[in-house]
Parts: structure tokens; sequence; C-alpha cells
């Protein structure tokens, strides 16, 4: 979708998402060590401050810049530092093993720009850390509780089994699940979820 698009969602006084993080990375979040965390296409950063009040040095990387102030916003709220960077994932910045853990939380693209992501996730992370990441499945397009109305924006699971088909998966889900998130994650969704550390 178009920056403006984001802009103008992430430019209201609310959070579009909540300021709460995902269920999934609240659960998993405890289980990584300490680190560098990038948090991708993190819009208005509530996964990221939660990481960050967690006591790792957090990054995101957003396409909006009205996603980018919230984030701030909620940090400085919240007490923590997050560095946050303008970055469109087309032109992205990845450097090889320079991170020890990257999440993804419903940043969703188009095919090829989702494959290329998914690989430089896969390389930028250091051996021993890890990739935490929840998603719609195309299946999500039966609920229309949230998401992109184009299948061709959603994930499917053989793109993480060929992607990470080295790493150690901890955990791999496909299926429905509950979720309250602002106004616009609502209600019983059809995500995937993935946990794996690189070997």
């Amino acid at each position: 979708m178009a920056k403006e698009h984001w802009d103008n969602r992430f430019g209201e006084k609310h959070y579009a998402y909540g300021k709460e993080p995902n269920v999934f990375i609240k659960e998993k979040g405890p289980l990584l060590r300490q680190g560098k965390v990038l948090a991708v296409a993190e819009g208005e950063g509530r996964n990221a401050v939660y990481l960050a009040t967690l006591g790792h040095d957090v990054s995101t990387w957003d396409f909006s810049s009205e996603g980018l102030k919230k984030t701030n916003q909620l940090a400085e709220e919240k007490g923590v530092n997050v560095e946050t960077a303008f970055v469109d994932l087309s032109e992205a910045p990845w450097e090889r093993e320079t991170w020890d853990h990257i999440i993804l939380v419903f940043g969703h693209l188009e095919t090829e720009l989702r494959k290329k992501t998914l690989n430089n996730i896969e390389k930028a992370i250091r051996p021993g850390g890890s990739f935490l990441c929840e998603v719609y499945s195309p299946d999500q397009l039966n609920y229309g509780t949230g998401g992109p109305r184009d299948e061709k924006m959603l994930y499917k699971p053989e793109e993480f089994f060929a992607t990470f088909q080295d790493w150690n998966i901890k955990h791999f889900f496909l299926g429905e699940v509950e979720r309250e998130e602002g106004e616009l994650h609502q209600g019983k969704s059809h995500v995937i979820q993935f946990y794996g550390i690189k070997q």
C-alpha cells in the first residue's frame, strides 16, 4: 500500500492497532536473550516498545513518518528508547548477521517483496538469534477482521519452510486466533506464527 495510506492511518491521534503488543510477541518476547532487535514494518511501535521494556536495544523500520512519530511518543510514554528509521523495504539497507532478533507483525507485502524481505531477514540475523512473526494467511480473506483484502499480500506456510529450512523452528502455527488490537484487528482471525532460531 502507498505511503500516503499509512500516513493517513497513523496520523490520527489514537493508535490504530492499540498500544499493547501483539499477543504472540508478548508470549514469546520473554524467551529472547538480550540483544539488538529490529522490528520490521512496525507501524506505530507497540511491539518494539514492549521489547524495549524488556531491556533490548530496539530499532524499528517503517515507511510511514507518522507511524515513526507515534513510535517515539509511545517509547517516551513508557520510559524507554527505540531507534526509529524511515525505511522502504524495497530499498532496505540489509547487512548480513547484524541483528540478534528480528520481529515482523502483520507487515504485509506484495509477493516478490515479501519473499525478498524474508530472505534478507534470514541473512541479517546472527547465528543463535531468532525471528518472531505473526501475519495473516490467505484464509484470513474469509474472516474480514483485519489485514489486506488481496491474496497476493498474504503469507503462505511454504514461504517460511523454504526460507528458514536450516533453522531450529521452535514454534509454527497456522490457524485461528482471537485478536483485539485497536480498532482494526478485531475478532477471530487466521494467522501464521513463526518462531525460529538460526543455527
